[in-house]
């Protein structure tokens, strides 16, 4: 289990408990990291081939133990202000996740607004700087929970009281981050297809404000800061249909940190149309990823221009595979994406 979701669990059990002793928590995870790009940098929003972007996310981890955690979350980012001429262009999008732990329901839910500034430094090359502000809200049914002494002789009796306090305060506050990414893109032009090459480092961190959490009276913690940095690539075989995308994600919150490496395998089905944009590029992809010490995550995804579909699931190889039977998290993402891949598109959209 990823060292993220190791200290979440211990964050689950210890507040379905309502223990008195000092609560730690940690942020929602995905393995299928790229495409939660505003989870990942707000630095990412408007950074696309495109005009429009959605993406929606769920994943349930550790079924063996009763769906321990589901999150969901949805994503929309745009890009504004983007000419010709013009040496930069801006990034709006909005990030809306839910996260539930729990026969308690122990969650949050949070919405967040950011907005990216981007650059270009040269034809092939742009830069982009973020921010983001979002306000969250956790909580807690505390309701759900069965205690022992609601045993009557034979099974447990919800209608029995249970004779315990509720501390859970069902609490909000506002959260904030900033990012920055640069991109590097090389493009070989072709007659029926331009070949690229693509290289995206970024750096983000999160949570700088270190909004406090009031799990229960007296309660004050502090969420602390999360820092991620990738870097990403896209690398064409020449005279092949076969492309690689190759990624190196590192991610550190407190004492926690994570690294995600690998790669997907993109074989192109079609074409683009180049000069009118009516057909898009589809592809699909096979990836392979290793969480280090946690999992082996494999991954599939269906590009078909517009839309794109794509299913992972976790591997436990830690420890914890003892209690999870290697069953980690099963996950899957929808997207949609208004693209400019066609020249009479890129003529519109810089008033040619």
């Amino acid at each position: 289990m990823s060292v993220f979701s190791n200290i979440k669990f211990y964050l689950c059990i210890l507040t379905c408990l309502f223990c008195n002793r000092s609560i730690y928590a940690q942020d929602i995870h995905f393995s299928q990291i790229q495409e939660s790009p505003l989870w990942l940098n707000p630095a990412n929003a408007g950074s696309f081939d495109g005009y429009f972007r959605a993406i929606a996310n769920y994943r349930n981890q550790w079924a063996s133990m009763g769906n321990a955690f589901q999150t969901m979350a949805v994503s929309v980012d745009a890009v504004t202000l983007k000419t010709r001429k013009g040496k930069g262009y801006l990034g709006l999008g909005m990030y809306v996740f839910n996260d539930k732990a729990g026969v308690a329901k122990i969650g949050s839910t949070q919405a967040q607004f950011h907005l990216s500034a981007i650059v270009k430094l040269s034809k092939k090359s742009k830069m982009a700087g973020a921010a983001y502000v979002g306000y969250n809200q956790s909580t807690a049914n505390f309701s759900a929970l069965t205690f022992g002494n609601q045993f009557n002789g034979k099974d447990i009796d919800n209608s029995l009281a249970n004779g315990e306090v509720n501390p859970f305060i069902t609490h909000a506050n506002l959260d904030a981050g900033v990012g920055f990414n640069y991109e590097f893109s090389n493009a070989k032009i072709g007659i029926v297809r331009d070949k690229m090459f693509t290289l995206k480092i970024g750096g983000a961190a999160h949570h700088i404000n270190k909004p406090v959490l009031y799990y229960t009276n007296g309660s004050n913690y502090k969420l602390p800061i999360r820092f991620t940095g990738n870097v990403q690539a896209k690398i064409e075989i020449k005279d092949s249909k076969i492309s690689f995308l190759p990624s190196v994600i590192y991610l550190s919150q407190a004492s926690a940190s994570e690294i995600n490496i690998g790669t997907f395998i993109r074989y192109r089905l079609k074409n683009a149309t180049k000069i009118t944009g009516i057909n898009h590029e589809r592809g699909i992809n096979f990836g392979l990823y290793y969480r280090v010490k946690d999992a082996i995550v494999p991954q599939i995804n269906l590009d078909m221009g517009k839309y794109a579909i794509g299913l992972s699931y976790d591997m436990n190889i830690s420890q914890y595979r003892q209690v999870s039977k290697t069953v980690g998290g099963f996950e899957i993402y929808l997207k949609f994406i208004s693209l400019s891949d066609g020249l009479f598109k890129r003529r519109r959209e810089y008033g040619l």
